[in-house]
């Protein structure tokens, strides 16, 4: 490759950098064909800070009349990450997660289903290299955080094996 296509490349790299910040995408990919063997393939990303949350005041509850006195309720508990479970397969990178090998064929996992260490869970398609996700440990699958053909960040939880 010439420093004349190298400079090129570079500048195009450069301009979908800031196409990507000026239209706010999380991320962009493009392949470029040269010809014969002579191909770029580009990923530029991202990562987008999440907006902190608003903390709103909620109005004082009013004392209800013995009349009307109903049972207190408890309030429910915050909702846990699913990621920060012990049980948690994560993606180890960013792509598109596949719950079976083709379409029509059998799920990997279901919940319930008794699961060995190294058994395949998932496929984590990235720049089109189908990633095969081993559970990292035998137990039972208790729940699966993702659907099939759904896109998924880097440490995003997939399946919680217990």
């Amino acid at each position: 490759m010439s420093s004349k296509t190298h400079a090129a490349d570079v500048a195009f790299v450069q301009a979908l950098a800031e196409l990507l910040r000026k239209n706010d995408l999380t991320e962009l990919e493009v392949v470029r064909d040269y010809g014969s063997d002579n191909t770029l393939n580009v990923r530029v990303a991202r990562q987008i800070e999440a907006a902190p949350a608003q903390i709103v005041a909620a109005p004082a509850p009013v004392a209800p009349t013995p009349a009307a006195a109903a049972p207190a309720q408890t309030p429910a508990p915050p909702a846990s990450d699913p990621a920060q479970h012990p049980g948690a397969v994560t993606s180890p990178m960013v792509g598109t997660v596949y719950l079976q090998p083709e379409p029509g064929a059998p799920a990997f996992v279901s919940v319930g289903d008794k699961v060995s260490e190294g058994q395949t869970v998932c496929i984590v398609e990235a720049m089109k290299t189908m990633n095969q996700i081993p559970a990292p440990r035998a137990g039972t699958v208790k729940r699966i955080l993702v659907e099939d053909g759904a896109p998924v960040e880097f440490g995003s939880p997939l399946v919680i094996i217990d």
